[in-house]
C-alpha cells in the first residue's frame, strides 16, 4: 500500500479540493499519512496569488522532495496554471497537475508507476478555454464540524491585481442536483451546517443555458429545503448581488446565517476605479443598509487592500472614514503585493513597503475596536451555538463554537457535545474575542 500526504495552501476552495483528492487516493487504496519524512507521494494543491504565494508553493514542493528524494511529488492547482512550464524543469517536481485534472489525480499516478515518468497525456489545460465544471465531489468533510461545499469555480472580473481569472478560468457553475446530493449525503452523517463556496460566487448559474438559468439565490432555497441541515453560511460576494429581493428573501429563510462577507478592497472610489472593481463606495453602502434592514444586526465582514498604487495618503484617509462609517464585525486588512502578470504590477506609483505596513497596522487597530464594539451589542442575547473545538483560558476548559453570525462563544467543557449545536444566552466577555454561553 502506498502512502500519500497532501499539503493544501490558499483559499476555501482549494481546501475542499485538497480533501476531495484525498478521498479520490483513499478509494484508490493509497494510505494517507502526515506531511512528513515517510510518504510515497507528496501531493501539494498550490496557491498563486500573489507572488508571495508563488514562493511558498514552491517551497512547499522543495520540502517534499528533501524529505524522501525517492517520492513522487506532485504540484496541482493554481502556480502550476501560473508556472506549469517552469514546474516541469524543476528538479524537485516529478508531476504537474492544473485546475479541471484534479479529478484524474489517481490514474496520473497510476500512469506514472507503470511507466517511472511522466505519461504523454496533457495534465494542464488551457484553463481560459473550458467551459466544464470539474465535478470534484467528497463524502466526508475532513476534520470541520461545518460542511464547506464547492459550488462554483472561475471567474470573470479581471480585477487590476488579481491573476485568479487566469489560474481558475472563467465562471462554471456545478449543477443544483450535484449540490443538493452532496449536502445531503453530508447532512446523514451528522453535519449541521453547510457553507456554499467558490471563486466568484455571486456568479452562480450566469454561465447555464438559458432554459437551464438559476441563480446563487434559486440554488440557497434548494439547500433550504434539506431537512437535516440547520444552518446555511455563504461565502465571499460581490456587493452588487444584494438587491431588496436578495436580501428580503435569505430574510426569510430561517436557516440562514446573518454573516455575509462583502468584498471591498478600498472605500476611495478613484482607488476602486483602478482596481477595476465594477461597484462604487455609495453602490457598496446601499447593500450594507439592505442587508441591516432585513436582517436584526447581522454581521457584515470584509476585505481591505492597503497601499495599492497610486493610492494617496487623501484616498487612504477617505478609506478608513468610510470604513469607520460602516462599522464592520471584522475586516481582513491586506498590504498590496505584486503579482506579475497583472496590469496593477506595471502601474507606477507603487507604495513603499513602510508606508503599507503603517496604513495596515491603522486599520487592523480600527478592526479590533469595530469587532469588539460588535461582539458586545450581541450581550444578553438568545443564540445557538455549534460547537467546535476545546479551549482554555485562565485555566479552565471551554468548548468554543460559532453563533450564526461567527461570534466565538464557549461553555464550560462537556464530553460529546462537539459538532452539536447548543441554545443559551451571550452572558459576558471571556475575553476580547470569545463570549460566555449561559445555557
Amino acid at each position: 500500500m502506498r502512502k500519500a500526504a497532501l499539503h493544501n495552501l490558499g483559499c476555501k476552495v482549494n481546501s475542499y479540493e485538497t480533501e476531495a483528492m484525498q478521498q479520490l487516493l483513499e478509494s484508490a487504496g493509497y494510505e494517507i499519512v502526515p506531511f512528513a519524512e515517510g510518504a510515497d507521494v507528496y501531493i501539494i494543491n498550490t496557491c498563486s496569488v500573489t507572488n508571495i504565494a508563488d514562493r511558498k508553493s514552491r517551497q512547499m514542493l522543495h520540502r517534499a522532495k528533501k524529505m524522501n528524494p525517492g517520492a513522487v511529488v506532485v504540484a496541482a492547482g493554481c502556480y502550476v496554471q501560473a508556472a506549469g512550464e517552469e514546474l516541469k524543469k524543476d528538479e524537485a517536481v516529478d508531476l504537474v497537475i492544473g485546475n479541471n485534472k484534479k479529478t484524474e489525480l489517481v490514474s496520473i499516478l497510476e500512469d506514472y508507476f507503470a511507466q517511472n515518468k511522466a505519461a504523454e497525456e496533457e495534465t494542464v489545460i488551457d484553463i481560459s478555454h473550458t467551459t466544464e465544471y470539474e465535478n470534484l465531489s467528497i463524502s466526508r468533510p475532513g476534520d470541520h464540524t461545518r460542511a464547506f461545499v464547492k459550488v462554483q469555480d472561475g471567474c470573470n472580473q479581471f480585477c487590476s491585481y488579481c491573476i485568479i481569472p487566469f489560474t481558475r478560468g472563467r465562471v462554471r457553475s456545478r449543477k443544483p442536483q450535484e449540490v443538493v446530493e452532496e449536502i445531503r449525503r453530508l447532512a446523514a452523517l451528522g453535519y449541521e451546517e453547510a457553507v456554499l463556496t467558490g471563486i466568484h460566487l455571486s456568479s452562480y448559474g450566469m454561465d447555464f443555458p438559458e432554459q437551464e438559468r438559476i441563480g446563487l439565490l434559486d440554488l440557497i432555497i434548494k439547500v433550504h429545503e434539506i431537512p437535516q441541515i440547520r444552518r446555511i453560511r455563504l461565502g465571499s460576494l460581490e456587493p452588487r448581488i444584494i438587491t431588496e429581493e436578495f436580501a428580503g428573501t435569505l430574510a426569510g429563510l430561517e436557516k440562514i446565517c446573518p454573516h455575509f462577507h462583502l468584498s471591498l478592497q478600498s472605500g476611495c472610489d478613484a482607488t476602486l476605479k483602478r482596481m477595476n472593481r465594477k461597484y462604487t463606495t455609495k453602490e457598496y453602502l446601499k447593500g450594507c443598509e439592505l442587508l441591516r434592514s432585513a436582517f436584526k444586526n447581522p454581521a457584515i465582514t470584509t476585505d481591505i487592500i492597503v497601499g495599492f498604487p497610486g493610492e494617496t495618503k487623501e484616498e487612504f484617509e477617505t478609506t478608513r472614514e468610510y470604513l469607520k462609517k460602516l462599522q464592520f464585525y471584522e475586516m481582513h486588512v491586506f498590504k498590496y503585493s505584486v503579482r506579475n502578470g497583472t496590469r496593477a504590477a506595471d502601474m507606477p506609483d507603487q507604495i513603499p513597503e513602510s508606508v503599507k505596513a503603517e496604513r495596515s497596522s491603522e486599520l487592523l487597530s480600527l478592526e479590533q475596536e469595530m469587532s469588539l464594539s460588535y461582539r458586545k451589542s450581541h450581550l444578553g442575547s438568545q443564540t445557538e451555538v455549534l460547537m467546535e473545538e476545546e479551549y482554555e483560558t485562565d485555566g479552565k476548559r471551554y468548548i468554543i463554537g460559532h453563533t450564526k453570525e461567527y461570534i466565538k462563544a464557549a461553555v464550560p467543557f462537556e464530553e460529546g457535545i462537539k459538532g452539536k449545536v447548543v441554545k443559551g444566552t451571550l452572558w459576558k466577555m471571556l475575553t476580547d474575542e470569545v463570549i460566555f454561553l449561559k445555557c
